[in-house]
């Protein structure tokens, strides 16, 4: 039954941590496209499902909600997908010009099958541009697997803005309702490039980098400030470096050599000491002698000499003497940052060291996967919550890091594909995008198969 306990435990808080953290990685990316103006129709907690509960904000247009499988979150960015079809603007065209049209007749309209004019209306919808129309009397519904048979414009403003555009206002005259035609004013061309404004591919290169480094960054945000205040409201704990005893051992050889707690040791045999670090370093050498030695220590003002006689014939490994007890230091804001900056370094080092090959295994075998990752916030959990958030601001700091890591799909990955857009001035071609994917995809699957075979050593079988 404990194990059973266990097990449950484990998933419950390895599903927990991980889940509030990939919502606010995908929370940095929902933000960041907001702030930029670009269209965001999705952010969910949860893995995508056709079963969710869900609320569709009048604001922003966004559905906000939440799926049964609560392994991470996600948001719909529109327009992240590259697509270059010169029949996209006419058949965008063809639906703001009818308002709601089947997919046979943008084919028929455009004089190709209806895949591809499948495929050119998914586009658009994915750039929230227009949207399925679901027929009742066909018997379609939004649940169904498949798209409909026909799409349909979207409500807009006179100015052309949607629901999910920022200043959007549907009280003014001219307002066109969803399914109804609207006049753009605009050749095809000068339309879709309007929409793809709105999008991330229309967006700046400045701006597709930060769309993509927001979730990173937040993960990483996230934990610096966890860090941080945890060390200002906990503080750190720490031993005193001072050579007063904290406390002589009963019966040891310093309580014989008539030492207490409270005394201040001055010198230990032909060395002066002012730390407990000196302390230490001095005895070592003279307890490995086996030969006797003196201590000069003050105690209430006066200073006293002792000899210490150590057993002859037995070799003595500790003098039987304690440090000051542990204190509790509470930084402030500047001090605990710094610490928390350094911190940070480290686990940006040991991250990037996934890339050198020479370094790869020996980190790979440091890490932990889900499994591990459940196990041990599990046992955090059971120590307390500063433990507990401790361990999350390490997962958050990591799973931050990594994604930066300049592989695909990370994040890090299709930042680096952007750079190498804007060095050739053109776009990546998909099928070297595929291969830097399927690369990266390699990896992926090589350091989850590692770092699960080292956690079922580690955790299951021991």
């Amino acid at each position: 039954m404990s194990t059973v306990i266990s097990v449950v435990s484990a998933v419950f808080w390895g599903v927990l941590i991980l889940s509030v953290l990939v919502f606010v990685h995908e929370g940095g990316h929902y933000l960041a496209s907001r702030a930029f103006h670009v269209r965001a129709t999705e952010f969910f907690l949860g893995l995508p499902s056709r079963w969710k509960i869900s609320r569709k904000s009048k604001k922003v247009g966004t559905e906000f909600g939440v799926t049964p499988f609560l392994l991470g979150g996600y948001t719909q960015i529109c327009g992240m997908e590259p697509v270059s079809d010169e029949l996209l603007a006419p058949a965008l065209q063809l639906v703001m010009r009818r308002g709601r049209i089947p997919v046979t007749d943008v084919a028929s309209e455009l004089g190709i099958d209806v895949d591809h004019a499948y495929g050119l209306l998914v586009s658009l919808c994915d750039w929230a541009a227009i949207r399925p129309y679901y027929d009742p009397e066909l018997g379609e519904t939004p649940s169904q697997k498949n798209y409909p048979s026909s799409f349909e414009t979207l409500e807009r403003d006179p100015n052309h803005l949607t629901e999910y555009d920022r200043g959007h206002d549907f009280s003014l005259p001219g307002t066109t309702a969803a399914g109804e035609p609207h006049e753009t004013g605009m050749s095809a061309d000068e339309f879709l490039a309007h929409e793809r404004s709105r999008t991330y591919l229309g967006a700046s290169f400045p701006k597709r980098v930060a769309m993509l480094a927001a979730g990173p960054l937040v993960n990483i945000v996230l934990a610096f400030l966890i860090v941080t205040f945890a060390f200002m409201v906990r503080g750190v704990d720490y031993i005193p470096n001072v050579n007063t005893l904290g406390g002589v051992e009963e019966g040891s050889i310093a309580q014989e050599s008539g030492l207490e707690g409270g005394d201040t040791i001055v010198a230990i045999g032909d060395t002066d000491v002012d730390t407990w670090d000196d302390i230490v370093l001095a005895l070592q050498p003279l307890l490995e002698s086996e030969e006797d030695f003196q201590i000069v220590y003050e105690r209430d003002g006066a200073t006293f000499t002792t000899t210490v006689d150590l057993p002859d014939g037995e070799k003595v490994e500790a003098l039987g003497i304690s440090s000051q007890p542990r204190q509790t230091y509470h930084p402030g804001f500047l001090e605990a940052a710094q610490a928390t900056l350094d911190y940070t370094g480290q686990v940006a080092s040991y991250v990037a060291q996934l890339l050198v090959p020479t370094r790869t295994m020996e980190i790979l075998d440091q890490s932990s996967s889900i499994v591990g990752i459940s196990a041990m916030a599990a046992e955090a959990a059971s120590t307390g919550l500063y433990n507990l958030m401790m361990f999350a601001a390490a997962i958050s700091m990591s799973l931050g890091f990594m994604n930066l890591l300049p592989i695909p799909p990370f994040d890090g990955g299709k930042i680096l594909i952007e750079i190498i857009q804007l060095i050739i001035r053109r776009p990546l071609s998909m099928r070297a995008q595929s291969a830097l994917s399927y690369l990266g995809v390699g990896f992926m699957i090589f350091v989850f198969v590692v770092v699960l075979k080292n956690d079922i050593f580690r955790f299951l079988i021991g």
